[in-house]
């Protein structure tokens, strides 16, 4: 776990900024000292990566707070758009510098200008936000996330999101169960209707997509069981029996 402190001298951004990102609701520790010290693990430097990948895209921050957030959000399909926009970017650096090695040698004759054209740099990063867009801001469950949680608080986001993390641990109890017992498919409705009530509603499509993504989705499937071997899987068999 590293310190608000630690955070800022390995990324560069001020105490300030992350204590603001944490107000808003955008980046927020997983966990407190005993002293009340913000303290944030390694899939929460993933998230602050992926924000700061947006934010090099000139994206607002209270769109990247609903993008990153949206249970639709493909964090390998984002990343795989950002290399493609970072090599655009390294390409045209080295152009500049190629025409500075060349107006030295050539004493700025023949004047070069069109290194400095980013036309095609803004085309790639219009795309990719027209994508994003298309991806996660018309659907009918982004739209209701959205509105449910436009007025939340820090205090609001975190206890839900302390709910939430309740309920998915309370799994584990069940795993010798088997994923089709009474207890564990009651567990599975508590927890649809925990997304209904909090985020959106959660038809069986939606709940069978949030499944699959708990054992397809690295960074899902890492959270979920490094509290328990096999607790994604488990909770997607669930969902699965359920939706049948």
């Amino acid at each position: 776990m590293k310190t608000v402190k630690q955070v800022s001298h390995l990324t560069g951004l001020s105490i300030r900024m992350l204590h603001h990102y944490d107000k808003i609701g955008l980046f927020k520790p997983s966990k407190f000292s005993k002293s009340g010290y913000r303290l944030y693990s390694d899939d929460d430097l993933e998230i602050l990566q992926q924000i700061l990948f947006f934010k090099e895209l000139d994206f607002p921050l209270k769109e990247i707070k609903n993008i990153i957030n949206n249970p639709s959000f493909d964090r390998k399909k984002a990343l795989i758009n950002h290399k493609d926009l970072l090599i655009l970017k390294r390409n045209r650096l080295n152009k500049l510098i190629n025409l500075v090695d060349k107006t030295l040698k050539e004493e700025m004759i023949n004047m070069s200008f069109k290194e400095f054209d980013v036309s095609e740099l803004k085309k790639i990063i219009k795309k990719y936000a027209d994508e994003a867009e298309k991806l996660y801001g018309q659907s009918t469950a982004y739209k209701e996330f959205k509105n449910k949680t436009a007025n939340y608080s820090e205090q609001d986001w975190y206890q839900t999101n302390k709910d939430a993390d309740i309920i998915i641990l309370e799994f584990i109890d069940l795993i010798d169960k088997g994923p089709s017992s009474a207890e564990t498919q009651a567990q599975v409705q508590k927890w649809k209707d925990f997304i209904t009530n909090n985020w959106y509603n959660c038809t069986n499509e939606i709940l069978l997509g949030l499944g699959k993504m708990y054992v397809e989705d690295a960074r899902f499937k890492e959270n979920f069981n490094k509290h328990k071997e096999g607790l994604a899987e488990f909770i997607n068999k669930a969902i699965q029996i359920y939706c049948k």
